[in-house]
Protein backbone atom coordinates (compact mmCIF):
# COMPACT_ATOMS: atom_id res chain seq x y z
CA UNK A 1 0.00 0.00 0.00
CA UNK A 2 2.84 2.38 0.91
CA UNK A 3 4.59 1.72 -2.42
CA UNK A 4 1.33 2.22 -4.29
CA UNK A 5 0.73 5.50 -2.46
CA UNK A 6 4.24 6.76 -3.30
CA UNK A 7 3.75 5.77 -6.94
CA UNK A 8 0.47 7.71 -7.08
CA UNK A 9 2.17 10.73 -5.48
CA UNK A 10 4.99 10.60 -8.06
CA UNK A 11 2.45 10.41 -10.88
CA UNK A 12 0.57 13.41 -9.48
CA UNK A 13 3.78 15.44 -9.18
CA UNK A 14 4.72 14.45 -12.72
CA UNK A 15 1.33 15.58 -14.03
CA UNK A 16 1.65 18.87 -12.12
CA UNK A 17 5.09 19.52 -13.61
CA UNK A 18 3.80 18.68 -17.09
CA UNK A 19 0.93 21.15 -16.62
CA UNK A 20 3.33 23.85 -15.35
CA UNK A 21 5.72 23.32 -18.29
CA UNK A 22 2.84 23.39 -20.78
CA UNK A 23 1.52 26.62 -19.23
CA UNK A 24 4.97 28.25 -19.37
CA UNK A 25 5.45 27.21 -23.00
CA UNK A 26 1.94 28.44 -23.86
CA UNK A 27 2.67 31.77 -22.15
CA UNK A 28 5.93 32.17 -24.06
CA UNK A 29 4.17 31.45 -27.35
CA UNK A 30 1.25 33.73 -26.49
CA UNK A 31 3.53 36.57 -25.42
CA UNK A 32 6.28 35.91 -27.95
CA UNK A 33 6.64 39.58 -28.90
CA UNK A 34 7.00 40.65 -25.26
CA UNK A 35 9.44 37.85 -24.50
CA UNK A 36 11.61 39.03 -27.39
CA UNK A 37 11.27 42.66 -26.22
CA UNK A 38 12.33 41.83 -22.65
CA UNK A 39 15.25 39.81 -24.01
CA UNK A 40 16.44 42.78 -26.08
CA UNK A 41 16.02 45.13 -23.11
CA UNK A 42 17.86 42.76 -20.78
CA UNK A 43 20.64 42.40 -23.32
CA UNK A 44 20.95 46.19 -23.65
CA UNK A 45 20.85 46.68 -19.91
CA UNK A 46 23.53 44.07 -19.30
CA UNK A 47 25.68 45.61 -22.05
CA UNK A 48 25.61 48.86 -20.09
CA UNK A 49 26.05 47.19 -16.70
CA UNK A 50 29.15 45.24 -17.78
CA UNK A 51 30.77 48.25 -19.47
CA UNK A 52 30.47 50.91 -16.80
CA UNK A 53 33.45 52.13 -14.80
CA UNK A 54 33.43 53.22 -11.15
CA UNK A 55 33.87 56.97 -10.80
CA UNK A 56 36.86 56.47 -8.50
CA UNK A 57 38.62 54.67 -11.36
CA UNK A 58 37.55 57.22 -13.99
CA UNK A 59 38.78 60.16 -11.91
CA UNK A 60 42.21 58.52 -11.57
CA UNK A 61 42.49 57.77 -15.30
CA UNK A 62 45.09 60.14 -16.78
CA UNK A 63 43.80 59.58 -20.31
CA UNK A 64 40.49 61.32 -19.49
CA UNK A 65 40.62 65.13 -19.83
CA UNK A 66 40.37 67.17 -16.64
CA UNK A 67 37.47 69.09 -18.19
CA UNK A 68 35.34 65.90 -18.23
CA UNK A 69 36.43 64.96 -14.72
CA UNK A 70 35.16 68.36 -13.56
CA UNK A 71 31.78 67.59 -15.12
CA UNK A 72 31.66 64.27 -13.23
CA UNK A 73 32.42 66.08 -9.97
CA UNK A 74 29.77 68.65 -10.88
CA UNK A 75 27.17 65.87 -11.17
CA UNK A 76 28.19 64.63 -7.74
CA UNK A 77 27.65 68.13 -6.36
CA UNK A 78 24.17 68.29 -7.91
CA UNK A 79 23.33 64.84 -6.58
CA UNK A 80 24.46 65.74 -3.05
CA UNK A 81 22.51 69.01 -3.15
CA UNK A 82 19.37 67.21 -4.35
CA UNK A 83 19.62 64.81 -1.40
CA UNK A 84 20.72 67.21 1.34
CA UNK A 85 18.87 70.40 0.39
CA UNK A 86 15.87 69.23 -1.66
CA UNK A 87 15.19 66.00 0.22
CA UNK A 88 15.23 63.65 -2.77
CA UNK A 89 15.89 59.95 -2.25
CA UNK A 90 19.49 58.87 -1.69
CA UNK A 91 19.77 55.84 -3.95
CA UNK A 92 23.42 54.79 -3.43
CA UNK A 93 23.81 53.08 -6.82
CA UNK A 94 22.72 56.11 -8.85
CA UNK A 95 25.41 58.09 -10.71
CA UNK A 96 28.33 56.22 -9.13
CA UNK A 97 29.61 54.80 -12.42
CA UNK A 98 30.21 56.08 -15.97
CA UNK A 99 29.09 54.55 -19.25
CA UNK A 100 30.83 55.74 -22.44
CA UNK A 101 28.25 56.15 -25.21
CA UNK A 102 30.95 57.08 -27.74
CA UNK A 103 28.69 59.94 -28.80
CA UNK A 104 25.84 57.63 -29.83
CA UNK A 105 22.20 57.60 -28.73
CA UNK A 106 21.54 55.00 -26.07
CA UNK A 107 17.78 54.83 -25.61
CA UNK A 108 15.16 55.13 -28.36
CA UNK A 109 11.67 56.15 -27.24
CA UNK A 110 8.67 55.32 -29.42
CA UNK A 111 5.41 57.21 -28.90
CA UNK A 112 2.30 55.90 -30.64
CA UNK A 113 -0.89 57.96 -30.90
CA UNK A 114 -4.36 57.81 -32.40
CA UNK A 115 -4.48 59.74 -35.67
CA UNK A 116 -7.50 61.86 -34.75
CA UNK A 117 -7.41 61.85 -30.95
CA UNK A 118 -5.05 63.55 -28.52
CA UNK A 119 -4.44 60.16 -27.00
CA UNK A 120 -1.31 58.03 -26.69
CA UNK A 121 -1.22 54.28 -26.97
CA UNK A 122 -0.56 52.93 -23.48
CA UNK A 123 1.95 50.11 -23.19
CA UNK A 124 1.29 47.64 -20.40
CA UNK A 125 4.16 45.29 -19.78
CA UNK A 126 3.12 41.72 -18.88
CA UNK A 127 3.80 40.53 -15.32
CA UNK A 128 5.46 43.79 -14.18
CA UNK A 129 2.61 46.13 -15.16
CA UNK A 130 0.92 45.64 -11.78
CA UNK A 131 4.09 47.08 -10.18
CA UNK A 132 5.14 49.84 -12.58
CA UNK A 133 1.84 50.53 -14.31
CA UNK A 134 1.51 51.57 -17.95
CA UNK A 135 3.62 53.96 -20.03
CA UNK A 136 2.83 56.26 -22.94
CA UNK A 137 6.02 55.31 -24.73
CA UNK A 138 8.06 52.19 -25.33
CA UNK A 139 11.82 52.32 -24.84
CA UNK A 140 14.42 50.40 -26.81
CA UNK A 141 18.17 49.93 -26.52
CA UNK A 142 18.14 48.31 -29.98
CA UNK A 143 17.47 50.89 -32.74
CA UNK A 144 16.58 48.17 -35.28
CA UNK A 145 13.90 46.77 -32.98
CA UNK A 146 12.62 50.31 -32.35
CA UNK A 147 12.21 51.04 -36.07
CA UNK A 148 10.56 47.65 -36.63
CA UNK A 149 8.03 48.43 -33.89
CA UNK A 150 7.43 51.89 -35.36
CA UNK A 151 6.64 50.39 -38.77
CA UNK A 152 4.26 47.90 -37.09
CA UNK A 153 2.13 50.73 -35.68
CA UNK A 154 2.34 52.91 -38.79
CA UNK A 155 0.91 50.10 -40.90
CA UNK A 156 -2.06 49.99 -38.53
CA UNK A 157 -2.88 53.65 -39.06
CA UNK A 158 -1.33 55.17 -35.97
CA UNK A 159 0.84 58.28 -35.79
CA UNK A 160 4.32 57.63 -34.40
CA UNK A 161 7.24 59.67 -33.07
CA UNK A 162 10.74 58.34 -32.37
CA UNK A 163 12.71 60.28 -29.79
CA UNK A 164 16.10 59.85 -28.18
CA UNK A 165 16.37 59.47 -24.42
CA UNK A 166 19.19 61.58 -22.95
CA UNK A 167 18.94 59.71 -19.64
CA UNK A 168 16.84 57.01 -18.03
CA UNK A 169 15.64 55.99 -14.60
CA UNK A 170 14.99 52.55 -13.11
CA UNK A 171 13.14 54.22 -10.21
CA UNK A 172 16.17 53.52 -8.02
CA UNK A 173 15.78 49.73 -8.30
CA UNK A 174 18.92 49.17 -10.39
CA UNK A 175 22.29 50.95 -10.71
CA UNK A 176 22.08 53.98 -13.02
CA UNK A 177 25.34 55.23 -14.54
CA UNK A 178 26.29 58.69 -15.67
CA UNK A 179 25.99 58.62 -19.45
CA UNK A 180 28.99 60.20 -21.17
CA UNK A 181 26.85 62.47 -23.38
CA UNK A 182 25.58 64.20 -20.24
CA UNK A 183 29.02 65.63 -19.57
CA UNK A 184 28.72 68.06 -22.48
CA UNK A 185 25.48 69.73 -21.33
CA UNK A 186 25.49 73.30 -19.92
CA UNK A 187 25.42 73.61 -16.13
CA UNK A 188 21.73 74.44 -15.89
CA UNK A 189 20.51 71.74 -18.24
CA UNK A 190 22.71 69.13 -16.58
CA UNK A 191 21.53 70.05 -13.06
CA UNK A 192 17.90 69.97 -14.19
CA UNK A 193 18.39 66.57 -15.86
CA UNK A 194 20.02 64.98 -12.81
CA UNK A 195 17.34 66.29 -10.44
CA UNK A 196 14.60 65.25 -12.90
CA UNK A 197 15.83 61.64 -12.92
CA UNK A 198 16.34 61.60 -9.15
CA UNK A 199 12.73 62.73 -8.76
CA UNK A 200 11.62 59.56 -10.55
CA UNK A 201 13.60 57.55 -7.98
CA UNK A 202 11.87 59.45 -5.16
CA UNK A 203 8.24 59.70 -6.28
CA UNK A 204 6.47 56.98 -8.24
CA UNK A 205 3.25 57.97 -10.02
CA UNK A 206 1.76 54.68 -11.16
CA UNK A 207 -0.35 54.58 -14.34
CA UNK A 208 -0.02 58.33 -14.91
CA UNK A 209 3.07 58.93 -17.00
CA UNK A 210 2.00 62.49 -17.82
CA UNK A 211 1.82 63.51 -14.15
CA UNK A 212 5.11 61.72 -13.42
CA UNK A 213 7.06 63.50 -16.16
CA UNK A 214 5.51 66.91 -15.54
CA UNK A 215 6.31 66.63 -11.84
CA UNK A 216 9.91 65.61 -12.57
CA UNK A 217 10.23 68.53 -14.99
CA UNK A 218 8.90 70.99 -12.42
CA UNK A 219 11.17 69.74 -9.63
CA UNK A 220 14.12 69.49 -12.03
CA UNK A 221 13.72 73.12 -13.07
CA UNK A 222 13.11 74.40 -9.54
CA UNK A 223 16.02 72.37 -8.16
CA UNK A 224 18.40 73.50 -10.92
CA UNK A 225 17.71 77.18 -10.22
CA UNK A 226 18.24 76.66 -6.49
CA UNK A 227 21.47 74.77 -7.06
CA UNK A 228 22.88 77.33 -9.52
CA UNK A 229 22.03 80.12 -7.07
CA UNK A 230 23.75 78.18 -4.26
CA UNK A 231 26.88 77.37 -6.28
CA UNK A 232 27.37 80.49 -8.40
CA UNK A 233 25.02 83.21 -7.15
CA UNK A 234 22.21 85.06 -8.91
CA UNK A 235 24.57 87.41 -10.75
CA UNK A 236 26.59 84.59 -12.29
CA UNK A 237 26.58 83.70 -15.97
CA UNK A 238 25.37 80.08 -15.43
CA UNK A 239 22.40 81.24 -13.33
CA UNK A 240 21.40 84.06 -15.69
CA UNK A 241 21.83 81.84 -18.75
CA UNK A 242 19.57 79.16 -17.31
CA UNK A 243 16.88 81.57 -16.12
CA UNK A 244 16.88 83.34 -19.49
CA UNK A 245 16.60 80.07 -21.40
CA UNK A 246 13.68 79.03 -19.19
CA UNK A 247 11.80 82.27 -19.94
CA UNK A 248 11.80 81.52 -23.65
CA UNK A 249 11.37 77.77 -23.10
CA UNK A 250 8.22 78.54 -21.10
CA UNK A 251 6.90 80.60 -24.00
CA UNK A 252 7.61 77.68 -26.33
CA UNK A 253 5.78 75.29 -23.98
CA UNK A 254 2.75 77.59 -23.72
CA UNK A 255 2.65 77.97 -27.49
CA UNK A 256 2.64 74.24 -28.16
CA UNK A 257 0.22 73.55 -25.30
CA UNK A 258 -2.20 76.01 -26.92
CA UNK A 259 -1.64 74.23 -30.21
CA UNK A 260 -2.36 70.87 -28.58
CA UNK A 261 -5.67 72.17 -27.22
CA UNK A 262 -6.61 73.49 -30.67
CA UNK A 263 -5.87 70.11 -32.24
CA UNK A 264 -7.91 68.37 -29.56
CA UNK A 265 -10.88 70.68 -30.29
CA UNK A 266 -10.51 70.04 -34.02
CA UNK A 267 -10.57 66.26 -33.56
CA UNK A 268 -13.66 66.46 -31.39
CA UNK A 269 -15.43 68.36 -34.17
CA UNK A 270 -14.83 65.56 -36.69
CA UNK A 271 -17.96 63.77 -37.87
CA UNK A 272 -18.27 60.12 -38.95
CA UNK A 273 -19.03 61.21 -42.52
CA UNK A 274 -15.63 62.93 -42.85
CA UNK A 275 -13.17 60.99 -45.01
CA UNK A 276 -9.62 60.34 -43.80
CA UNK A 277 -8.32 62.53 -46.61
CA UNK A 278 -10.50 65.45 -45.50
CA UNK A 279 -9.61 64.98 -41.81
CA UNK A 280 -5.90 64.88 -42.70
CA UNK A 281 -6.19 68.11 -44.68
CA UNK A 282 -7.73 69.90 -41.67
CA UNK A 283 -5.29 68.30 -39.24
CA UNK A 284 -2.09 69.14 -41.09
CA UNK A 285 -3.31 72.60 -42.07
CA UNK A 286 -3.64 73.40 -38.36
CA UNK A 287 -0.28 71.81 -37.50
CA UNK A 288 1.35 73.95 -40.20
CA UNK A 289 -0.22 77.08 -38.66
CA UNK A 290 1.06 76.06 -35.22
CA UNK A 291 4.56 75.62 -36.64
CA UNK A 292 4.61 78.89 -38.56
CA UNK A 293 3.23 80.99 -35.70
CA UNK A 294 6.05 80.01 -33.34
CA UNK A 295 8.55 82.34 -35.05
CA UNK A 296 7.49 85.33 -32.92
CA UNK A 297 8.90 83.55 -29.83
CA UNK A 298 12.47 83.39 -31.09
CA UNK A 299 13.40 86.91 -32.14
CA UNK A 300 15.51 87.39 -28.98
CA UNK A 301 16.91 83.89 -28.61
CA UNK A 302 17.10 82.14 -32.01
CA UNK A 303 19.09 79.11 -30.81
CA UNK A 304 16.25 77.45 -28.92
CA UNK A 305 14.92 74.18 -30.40
CA UNK A 306 12.11 74.76 -32.86
CA UNK A 307 9.38 72.54 -34.21
CA UNK A 308 10.93 71.76 -37.57
CA UNK A 309 8.81 72.50 -40.63
CA UNK A 310 9.01 70.22 -43.63
CA UNK A 311 6.29 70.31 -46.28
CA UNK A 312 6.69 66.58 -46.91
CA UNK A 313 6.91 65.58 -43.25
CA UNK A 314 4.95 67.69 -40.76
CA UNK A 315 4.92 66.66 -37.10
CA UNK A 316 2.00 64.39 -36.33
CA UNK A 317 -0.21 63.60 -33.37
CA UNK A 318 2.45 61.47 -31.66
CA UNK A 319 4.73 64.51 -31.46
CA UNK A 320 2.07 66.61 -29.73
CA UNK A 321 1.02 63.77 -27.42
CA UNK A 322 4.65 63.24 -26.43
CA UNK A 323 5.13 66.97 -25.81
CA UNK A 324 1.94 67.05 -23.74
CA UNK A 325 3.21 64.15 -21.61
CA UNK A 326 6.18 66.20 -20.45
CA UNK A 327 4.82 69.74 -20.43
CA UNK A 328 1.06 70.04 -19.94
CA UNK A 329 0.83 70.10 -16.12
CA UNK A 330 3.85 72.04 -14.86
CA UNK A 331 1.72 75.11 -14.08
CA UNK A 332 -0.49 72.94 -11.87
CA UNK A 333 2.47 71.94 -9.70
CA UNK A 334 3.76 75.51 -9.66
CA UNK A 335 0.37 76.75 -8.45
CA UNK A 336 0.25 74.13 -5.68
CA UNK A 337 3.82 75.02 -4.67
CA UNK A 338 3.17 78.77 -4.55
CA UNK A 339 -0.45 79.03 -3.42
CA UNK A 340 -0.85 76.02 -1.17
CA UNK A 341 2.61 75.76 0.37
CA UNK A 342 3.85 79.35 -0.10
CA UNK A 343 7.03 78.14 -1.84
CA UNK A 344 8.08 75.89 1.04
CA UNK A 345 9.62 73.03 -0.92
CA UNK A 346 9.95 70.64 2.05
CA UNK A 347 6.20 70.80 2.72
CA UNK A 348 5.44 70.57 -1.01
CA UNK A 349 7.61 67.46 -1.43
CA UNK A 350 6.11 65.80 1.66
CA UNK A 351 2.62 66.44 0.23
CA UNK A 352 3.56 65.01 -3.18
CA UNK A 353 5.14 61.92 -1.61
CA UNK A 354 2.06 61.29 0.50
CA UNK A 355 -0.22 61.74 -2.49
CA UNK A 356 1.58 59.48 -4.97
CA UNK A 357 3.81 57.05 -3.03
CA UNK A 358 1.02 54.79 -1.83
Amino acid sequence: MILLHKQIQRQRKKRIWIIVIVLIISLLIWQKAWVNYFYQQAKGGLEIAFNTRPLSEVLQDKSIPDSLKKRILYIQEVRKYAIDSLGLQDNPDVYQTLYDQHGKSLVHLLTVAESYKMEAKEFKFPVVSWIIGSFTYKGFFDSTAAVKEQIFWKLRGYDTEMGQGIAYSTLGWLPEPILSNMLYYPDGKLASLIIHEMTHGTIFVKNDHETSENLANFIGDYGAKRFLKFKYGTESKPFKRYVQSRIFRDKFIKHLNRGTLKLDSLYQSFQPKFSSKYKDSLKYSLIEKIERSQDTIYHKLPNLPKLQFNKNSLPNNAFFVSFKTYNSKQNEFENIFKNQFYENFSYFLAFIKMKYNK
